[in-house]
Protein backbone atom coordinates (compact mmCIF):
# COMPACT_ATOMS: atom_id res chain seq x y z
CA UNK A 1 0.00 0.00 0.00
CA UNK A 2 1.53 3.50 -0.79
CA UNK A 3 2.06 5.73 2.13
CA UNK A 4 -0.41 8.31 0.36
CA UNK A 5 -2.91 5.81 1.22
CA UNK A 6 -4.98 4.15 3.68
CA UNK A 7 -4.79 0.42 3.92
CA UNK A 8 -8.42 -0.71 3.81
CA UNK A 9 -8.24 -1.55 7.22
CA UNK A 10 -8.47 1.86 8.32
CA UNK A 11 -11.03 2.87 5.57
CA UNK A 12 -13.66 0.38 6.95
CA UNK A 13 -12.70 2.11 10.20
CA UNK A 14 -13.93 5.09 9.15
CA UNK A 15 -16.68 3.58 6.99
CA UNK A 16 -18.38 1.92 10.03
CA UNK A 17 -17.96 5.67 11.97
CA UNK A 18 -19.69 7.02 8.78
CA UNK A 19 -22.68 4.66 9.03
CA UNK A 20 -23.11 4.83 12.66
CA UNK A 21 -23.07 8.46 12.35
CA UNK A 22 -26.06 8.00 9.85
CA UNK A 23 -28.03 5.70 12.08
CA UNK A 24 -27.82 7.71 14.99
CA UNK A 25 -28.64 11.09 12.77
CA UNK A 26 -31.50 9.09 11.85
CA UNK A 27 -33.10 8.08 14.94
CA UNK A 28 -32.21 11.55 16.44
CA UNK A 29 -33.87 13.80 13.46
CA UNK A 30 -36.74 10.90 13.77
CA UNK A 31 -37.47 11.35 17.58
CA UNK A 32 -36.72 15.11 17.60
CA UNK A 33 -39.20 16.01 15.05
CA UNK A 34 -41.93 13.92 16.56
CA UNK A 35 -41.23 15.47 19.98
CA UNK A 36 -40.51 19.04 18.51
CA UNK A 37 -44.45 18.50 16.89
CA UNK A 38 -45.22 18.11 20.96
CA UNK A 39 -42.95 20.78 22.13
CA UNK A 40 -44.06 23.33 19.46
CA UNK A 41 -48.38 22.24 20.47
CA UNK A 42 -47.38 23.07 24.57
CA UNK A 43 -45.76 26.33 23.61
CA UNK A 44 -48.68 27.49 21.72
CA UNK A 45 -51.17 25.85 24.02
CA UNK A 46 -53.55 27.67 25.92
CA UNK A 47 -52.83 26.36 29.03
CA UNK A 48 -50.32 28.32 31.33
CA UNK A 49 -48.45 25.14 32.79
CA UNK A 50 -47.69 23.70 29.57
CA UNK A 51 -46.53 26.65 28.26
CA UNK A 52 -44.17 27.35 31.16
CA UNK A 53 -42.88 23.70 31.73
CA UNK A 54 -42.05 24.22 27.82
CA UNK A 55 -40.23 27.60 28.64
CA UNK A 56 -37.87 25.88 31.20
CA UNK A 57 -37.14 22.74 28.97
CA UNK A 58 -36.20 25.31 26.15
CA UNK A 59 -34.07 27.86 28.22
CA UNK A 60 -32.35 24.57 30.18
CA UNK A 61 -31.26 22.80 26.88
CA UNK A 62 -30.73 25.97 24.68
CA UNK A 63 -28.89 27.44 26.77
CA UNK A 64 -26.39 24.83 28.08
CA UNK A 65 -23.48 23.57 25.54
CA UNK A 66 -24.09 20.44 24.34
CA UNK A 67 -21.07 18.54 25.35
CA UNK A 68 -21.83 19.07 28.92
CA UNK A 69 -25.23 17.91 28.13
CA UNK A 70 -23.94 14.79 26.80
CA UNK A 71 -21.27 14.34 29.86
CA UNK A 72 -24.51 14.52 31.88
CA UNK A 73 -26.06 11.66 30.38
CA UNK A 74 -23.14 9.67 30.17
CA UNK A 75 -21.54 10.21 33.87
CA UNK A 76 -24.24 12.01 35.56
CA UNK A 77 -27.54 10.16 35.51
CA UNK A 78 -26.01 6.62 35.76
CA UNK A 79 -24.41 8.11 39.02
CA UNK A 80 -28.48 8.33 40.20
CA UNK A 81 -29.60 4.97 39.27
CA UNK A 82 -29.53 1.68 41.25
CA UNK A 83 -26.00 -0.10 40.71
CA UNK A 84 -28.26 -3.41 38.98
CA UNK A 85 -29.35 -0.84 36.81
CA UNK A 86 -26.01 0.74 35.49
CA UNK A 87 -24.83 -2.99 35.28
CA UNK A 88 -27.89 -4.05 33.28
CA UNK A 89 -27.15 -1.28 30.92
CA UNK A 90 -23.85 -1.56 30.30
CA UNK A 91 -24.74 -5.20 29.56
CA UNK A 92 -25.18 -7.73 26.60
CA UNK A 93 -28.77 -8.13 25.84
CA UNK A 94 -30.24 -9.69 22.65
CA UNK A 95 -33.21 -11.11 21.50
CA UNK A 96 -32.84 -14.29 19.48
CA UNK A 97 -34.60 -16.51 17.53
CA UNK A 98 -33.60 -20.62 16.44
CA UNK A 99 -30.17 -19.01 17.40
CA UNK A 100 -30.25 -15.73 14.69
CA UNK A 101 -29.96 -12.63 16.95
CA UNK A 102 -32.93 -10.30 15.85
CA UNK A 103 -32.30 -7.43 18.29
CA UNK A 104 -29.39 -6.19 20.11
CA UNK A 105 -29.23 -4.15 22.84
CA UNK A 106 -27.24 -0.92 21.92
CA UNK A 107 -24.11 0.27 23.85
CA UNK A 108 -24.62 2.51 26.86
CA UNK A 109 -22.61 5.02 24.87
CA UNK A 110 -25.12 5.02 22.08
CA UNK A 111 -28.14 5.60 24.84
CA UNK A 112 -26.47 8.26 26.33
CA UNK A 113 -25.24 9.79 23.19
CA UNK A 114 -28.88 9.34 21.37
CA UNK A 115 -30.74 11.00 24.58
CA UNK A 116 -28.70 13.68 24.86
CA UNK A 117 -28.79 14.88 21.58
CA UNK A 118 -32.52 14.21 20.98
CA UNK A 119 -33.33 15.92 24.33
CA UNK A 120 -30.88 19.19 22.53
CA UNK A 121 -32.30 18.84 18.99
CA UNK A 122 -36.02 18.50 20.40
CA UNK A 123 -35.30 21.78 21.58
CA UNK A 124 -34.32 23.94 17.97
CA UNK A 125 -36.38 21.80 15.86
CA UNK A 126 -39.71 22.43 18.30
CA UNK A 127 -39.26 26.13 18.08
CA UNK A 128 -38.83 25.86 13.95
CA UNK A 129 -41.61 23.70 14.01
CA UNK A 130 -43.65 26.29 16.18
CA UNK A 131 -42.66 29.25 13.87
CA UNK A 132 -44.27 27.11 11.01
CA UNK A 133 -47.53 26.83 13.35
CA UNK A 134 -47.83 30.65 13.80
CA UNK A 135 -47.31 30.89 9.82
CA UNK A 136 -50.33 29.05 9.32
CA UNK A 137 -53.30 31.88 9.20
CA UNK A 138 -55.94 31.45 11.82
CA UNK A 139 -58.66 31.14 9.58
CA UNK A 140 -57.39 27.95 8.81
CA UNK A 141 -58.18 26.42 12.16
CA UNK A 142 -60.99 28.65 12.50
CA UNK A 143 -62.23 26.91 8.98
CA UNK A 144 -61.32 23.64 10.30
CA UNK A 145 -63.36 24.02 13.99
CA UNK A 146 -66.58 25.53 11.72
CA UNK A 147 -66.27 22.16 9.86
CA UNK A 148 -66.94 20.20 12.94
CA UNK A 149 -63.30 19.38 13.83
CA UNK A 150 -62.19 18.81 17.17
CA UNK A 151 -59.41 21.15 18.00
CA UNK A 152 -56.58 18.17 18.03
CA UNK A 153 -57.73 17.16 14.65
CA UNK A 154 -57.78 20.73 13.07
CA UNK A 155 -54.22 20.71 14.39
CA UNK A 156 -53.34 17.26 12.87
CA UNK A 157 -55.36 17.60 9.73
CA UNK A 158 -55.15 21.35 8.50
CA UNK A 159 -52.54 23.41 10.45
CA UNK A 160 -49.75 21.16 11.32
CA UNK A 161 -49.48 19.67 7.87
CA UNK A 162 -48.77 23.45 6.80
CA UNK A 163 -46.75 24.22 9.45
CA UNK A 164 -44.79 21.89 8.54
CA UNK A 165 -44.15 22.84 4.62
CA UNK A 166 -43.42 26.58 5.69
CA UNK A 167 -40.96 25.08 8.67
CA UNK A 168 -38.98 22.66 5.64
CA UNK A 169 -36.06 24.94 5.04
CA UNK A 170 -35.14 25.71 8.66
CA UNK A 171 -36.13 21.50 9.40
CA UNK A 172 -33.31 20.95 6.95
CA UNK A 173 -30.66 23.54 8.37
CA UNK A 174 -31.63 21.53 11.97
CA UNK A 175 -31.12 18.26 10.58
CA UNK A 176 -27.88 18.96 9.22
CA UNK A 177 -26.49 20.38 12.79
CA UNK A 178 -27.85 17.28 14.14
CA UNK A 179 -25.61 15.28 11.98
CA UNK A 180 -22.31 17.26 12.77
CA UNK A 181 -23.24 17.35 16.09
CA UNK A 182 -23.29 13.78 16.73
CA UNK A 183 -19.15 14.25 16.15
CA UNK A 184 -19.63 15.53 20.03
CA UNK A 185 -20.90 11.65 20.68
CA UNK A 186 -16.52 10.37 20.78
CA UNK A 187 -16.86 12.51 23.87
CA UNK A 188 -18.75 9.48 25.60
CA UNK A 189 -17.14 6.59 23.66
CA UNK A 190 -20.17 7.18 20.20
CA UNK A 191 -18.12 4.97 17.81
CA UNK A 192 -18.99 7.78 15.17
CA UNK A 193 -17.05 8.55 11.90
CA UNK A 194 -14.88 11.46 14.43
CA UNK A 195 -14.16 8.41 16.61
CA UNK A 196 -13.06 6.17 14.16
CA UNK A 197 -11.03 9.13 12.24
CA UNK A 198 -9.08 9.46 15.40
CA UNK A 199 -8.85 6.01 16.30
CA UNK A 200 -7.16 5.95 12.54
CA UNK A 201 -4.92 8.70 12.89
CA UNK A 202 -3.76 7.20 16.39
CA UNK A 203 -2.15 4.07 14.91
CA UNK A 204 -1.47 5.48 11.22
CA UNK A 205 -0.24 8.84 12.00
CA UNK A 206 -1.60 9.68 8.52
CA UNK A 207 -3.28 12.96 9.74
CA UNK A 208 -4.10 14.62 6.32
CA UNK A 209 -5.50 11.10 4.92
CA UNK A 210 -7.37 10.69 7.59
CA UNK A 211 -9.24 13.19 8.47
CA UNK A 212 -9.33 14.07 4.56
CA UNK A 213 -11.60 10.70 4.15
CA UNK A 214 -13.58 11.74 6.92
CA UNK A 215 -14.56 15.83 5.71
CA UNK A 216 -15.15 14.22 2.29
CA UNK A 217 -17.59 11.67 4.35
CA UNK A 218 -19.45 14.38 5.83
CA UNK A 219 -19.83 16.71 2.67
CA UNK A 220 -21.44 13.82 1.18
CA UNK A 221 -24.17 13.38 3.82
CA UNK A 222 -24.67 16.94 3.94
CA UNK A 223 -24.96 17.11 0.14
CA UNK A 224 -27.68 14.22 0.16
CA UNK A 225 -29.50 15.84 2.57
CA UNK A 226 -29.23 19.12 0.66
CA UNK A 227 -30.30 17.73 -2.17
CA UNK A 228 -33.42 16.26 -0.59
CA UNK A 229 -34.36 19.61 1.04
CA UNK A 230 -34.28 21.23 -2.24
CA UNK A 231 -36.09 18.67 -3.21
CA UNK A 232 -39.14 18.86 -1.45
CA UNK A 233 -38.64 22.46 -1.44
CA UNK A 234 -39.60 22.23 -5.06
CA UNK A 235 -42.70 19.84 -4.45
CA UNK A 236 -43.59 22.80 -2.01
CA UNK A 237 -43.71 25.40 -4.43
CA UNK A 238 -45.60 22.93 -7.06
CA UNK A 239 -48.17 22.00 -4.55
CA UNK A 240 -48.33 25.83 -3.44
CA UNK A 241 -47.89 27.94 -6.77
CA UNK A 242 -49.15 31.19 -4.49
CA UNK A 243 -46.73 31.01 -1.49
Amino acid sequence: MPDGFLAPKYLGWMLQGWGMTLWATLLVVAASTLLGIVFAAARESARPALVRASGVYLSVFRNTPLLVQLLFWYFGIPALLPEAWVQWLNGVHALALGGVVLVRWPSFEFLAALVGLVAYSTAYVGEDIRSGLRGVPASQRTAALALGLTPTQALRHVVLPQALRIALPPLFGQYMNILKNTSLGMAVGLLELSYRARQAEAETWKTFQVYAVATLLYIAAIAVLELLAQRLQRRRAYMLPGA
